[in-house]
């Protein structure tokens, strides 16, 4: 499971059987404090996230399972919108040097 930001749409008039009525959006993933963390991609959407929405992902065989039917071919899809994102850095994990 990864952070993205939504940063566009695709318009695909004709898409894989299983897939009709599911939207396809470009997807920057992103750090947790925000910072692009890697190429945008495209994500097929369950959520009706929207542009500019923090939402999260899962990649591969779970992306597959997260859509009815299940097992139809994408290697992303986006199964939440995020409200917010707390970050708690423990001190003994920071690098001062």
């Amino acid at each position: 499971m990864y952070l993205g930001r939504v940063i566009g749409t695709v318009v695909a008039t004709v898409k894989y059987e299983g897939l009709e009525g599911y939207r396809i959006l470009i997807v920057q993933p992103i750090a947790d404090d925000g910072s692009p963390a890697g190429a945008p991609h495209a994500a097929v959407d369950a959520t009706q996230a929207g542009p500019g929405d923090t939402v999260f992902l899962v990649g591969s065989r779970e992306a597959a399972l997260a859509l009815e039917p299940t097992f139809v071919p994408v290697d992303a899809a986006i199964v939440g919108v995020v409200d917010q994102v707390d970050v708690q850095v423990d001190p003994s994990c920071v690098s001062l040097g």
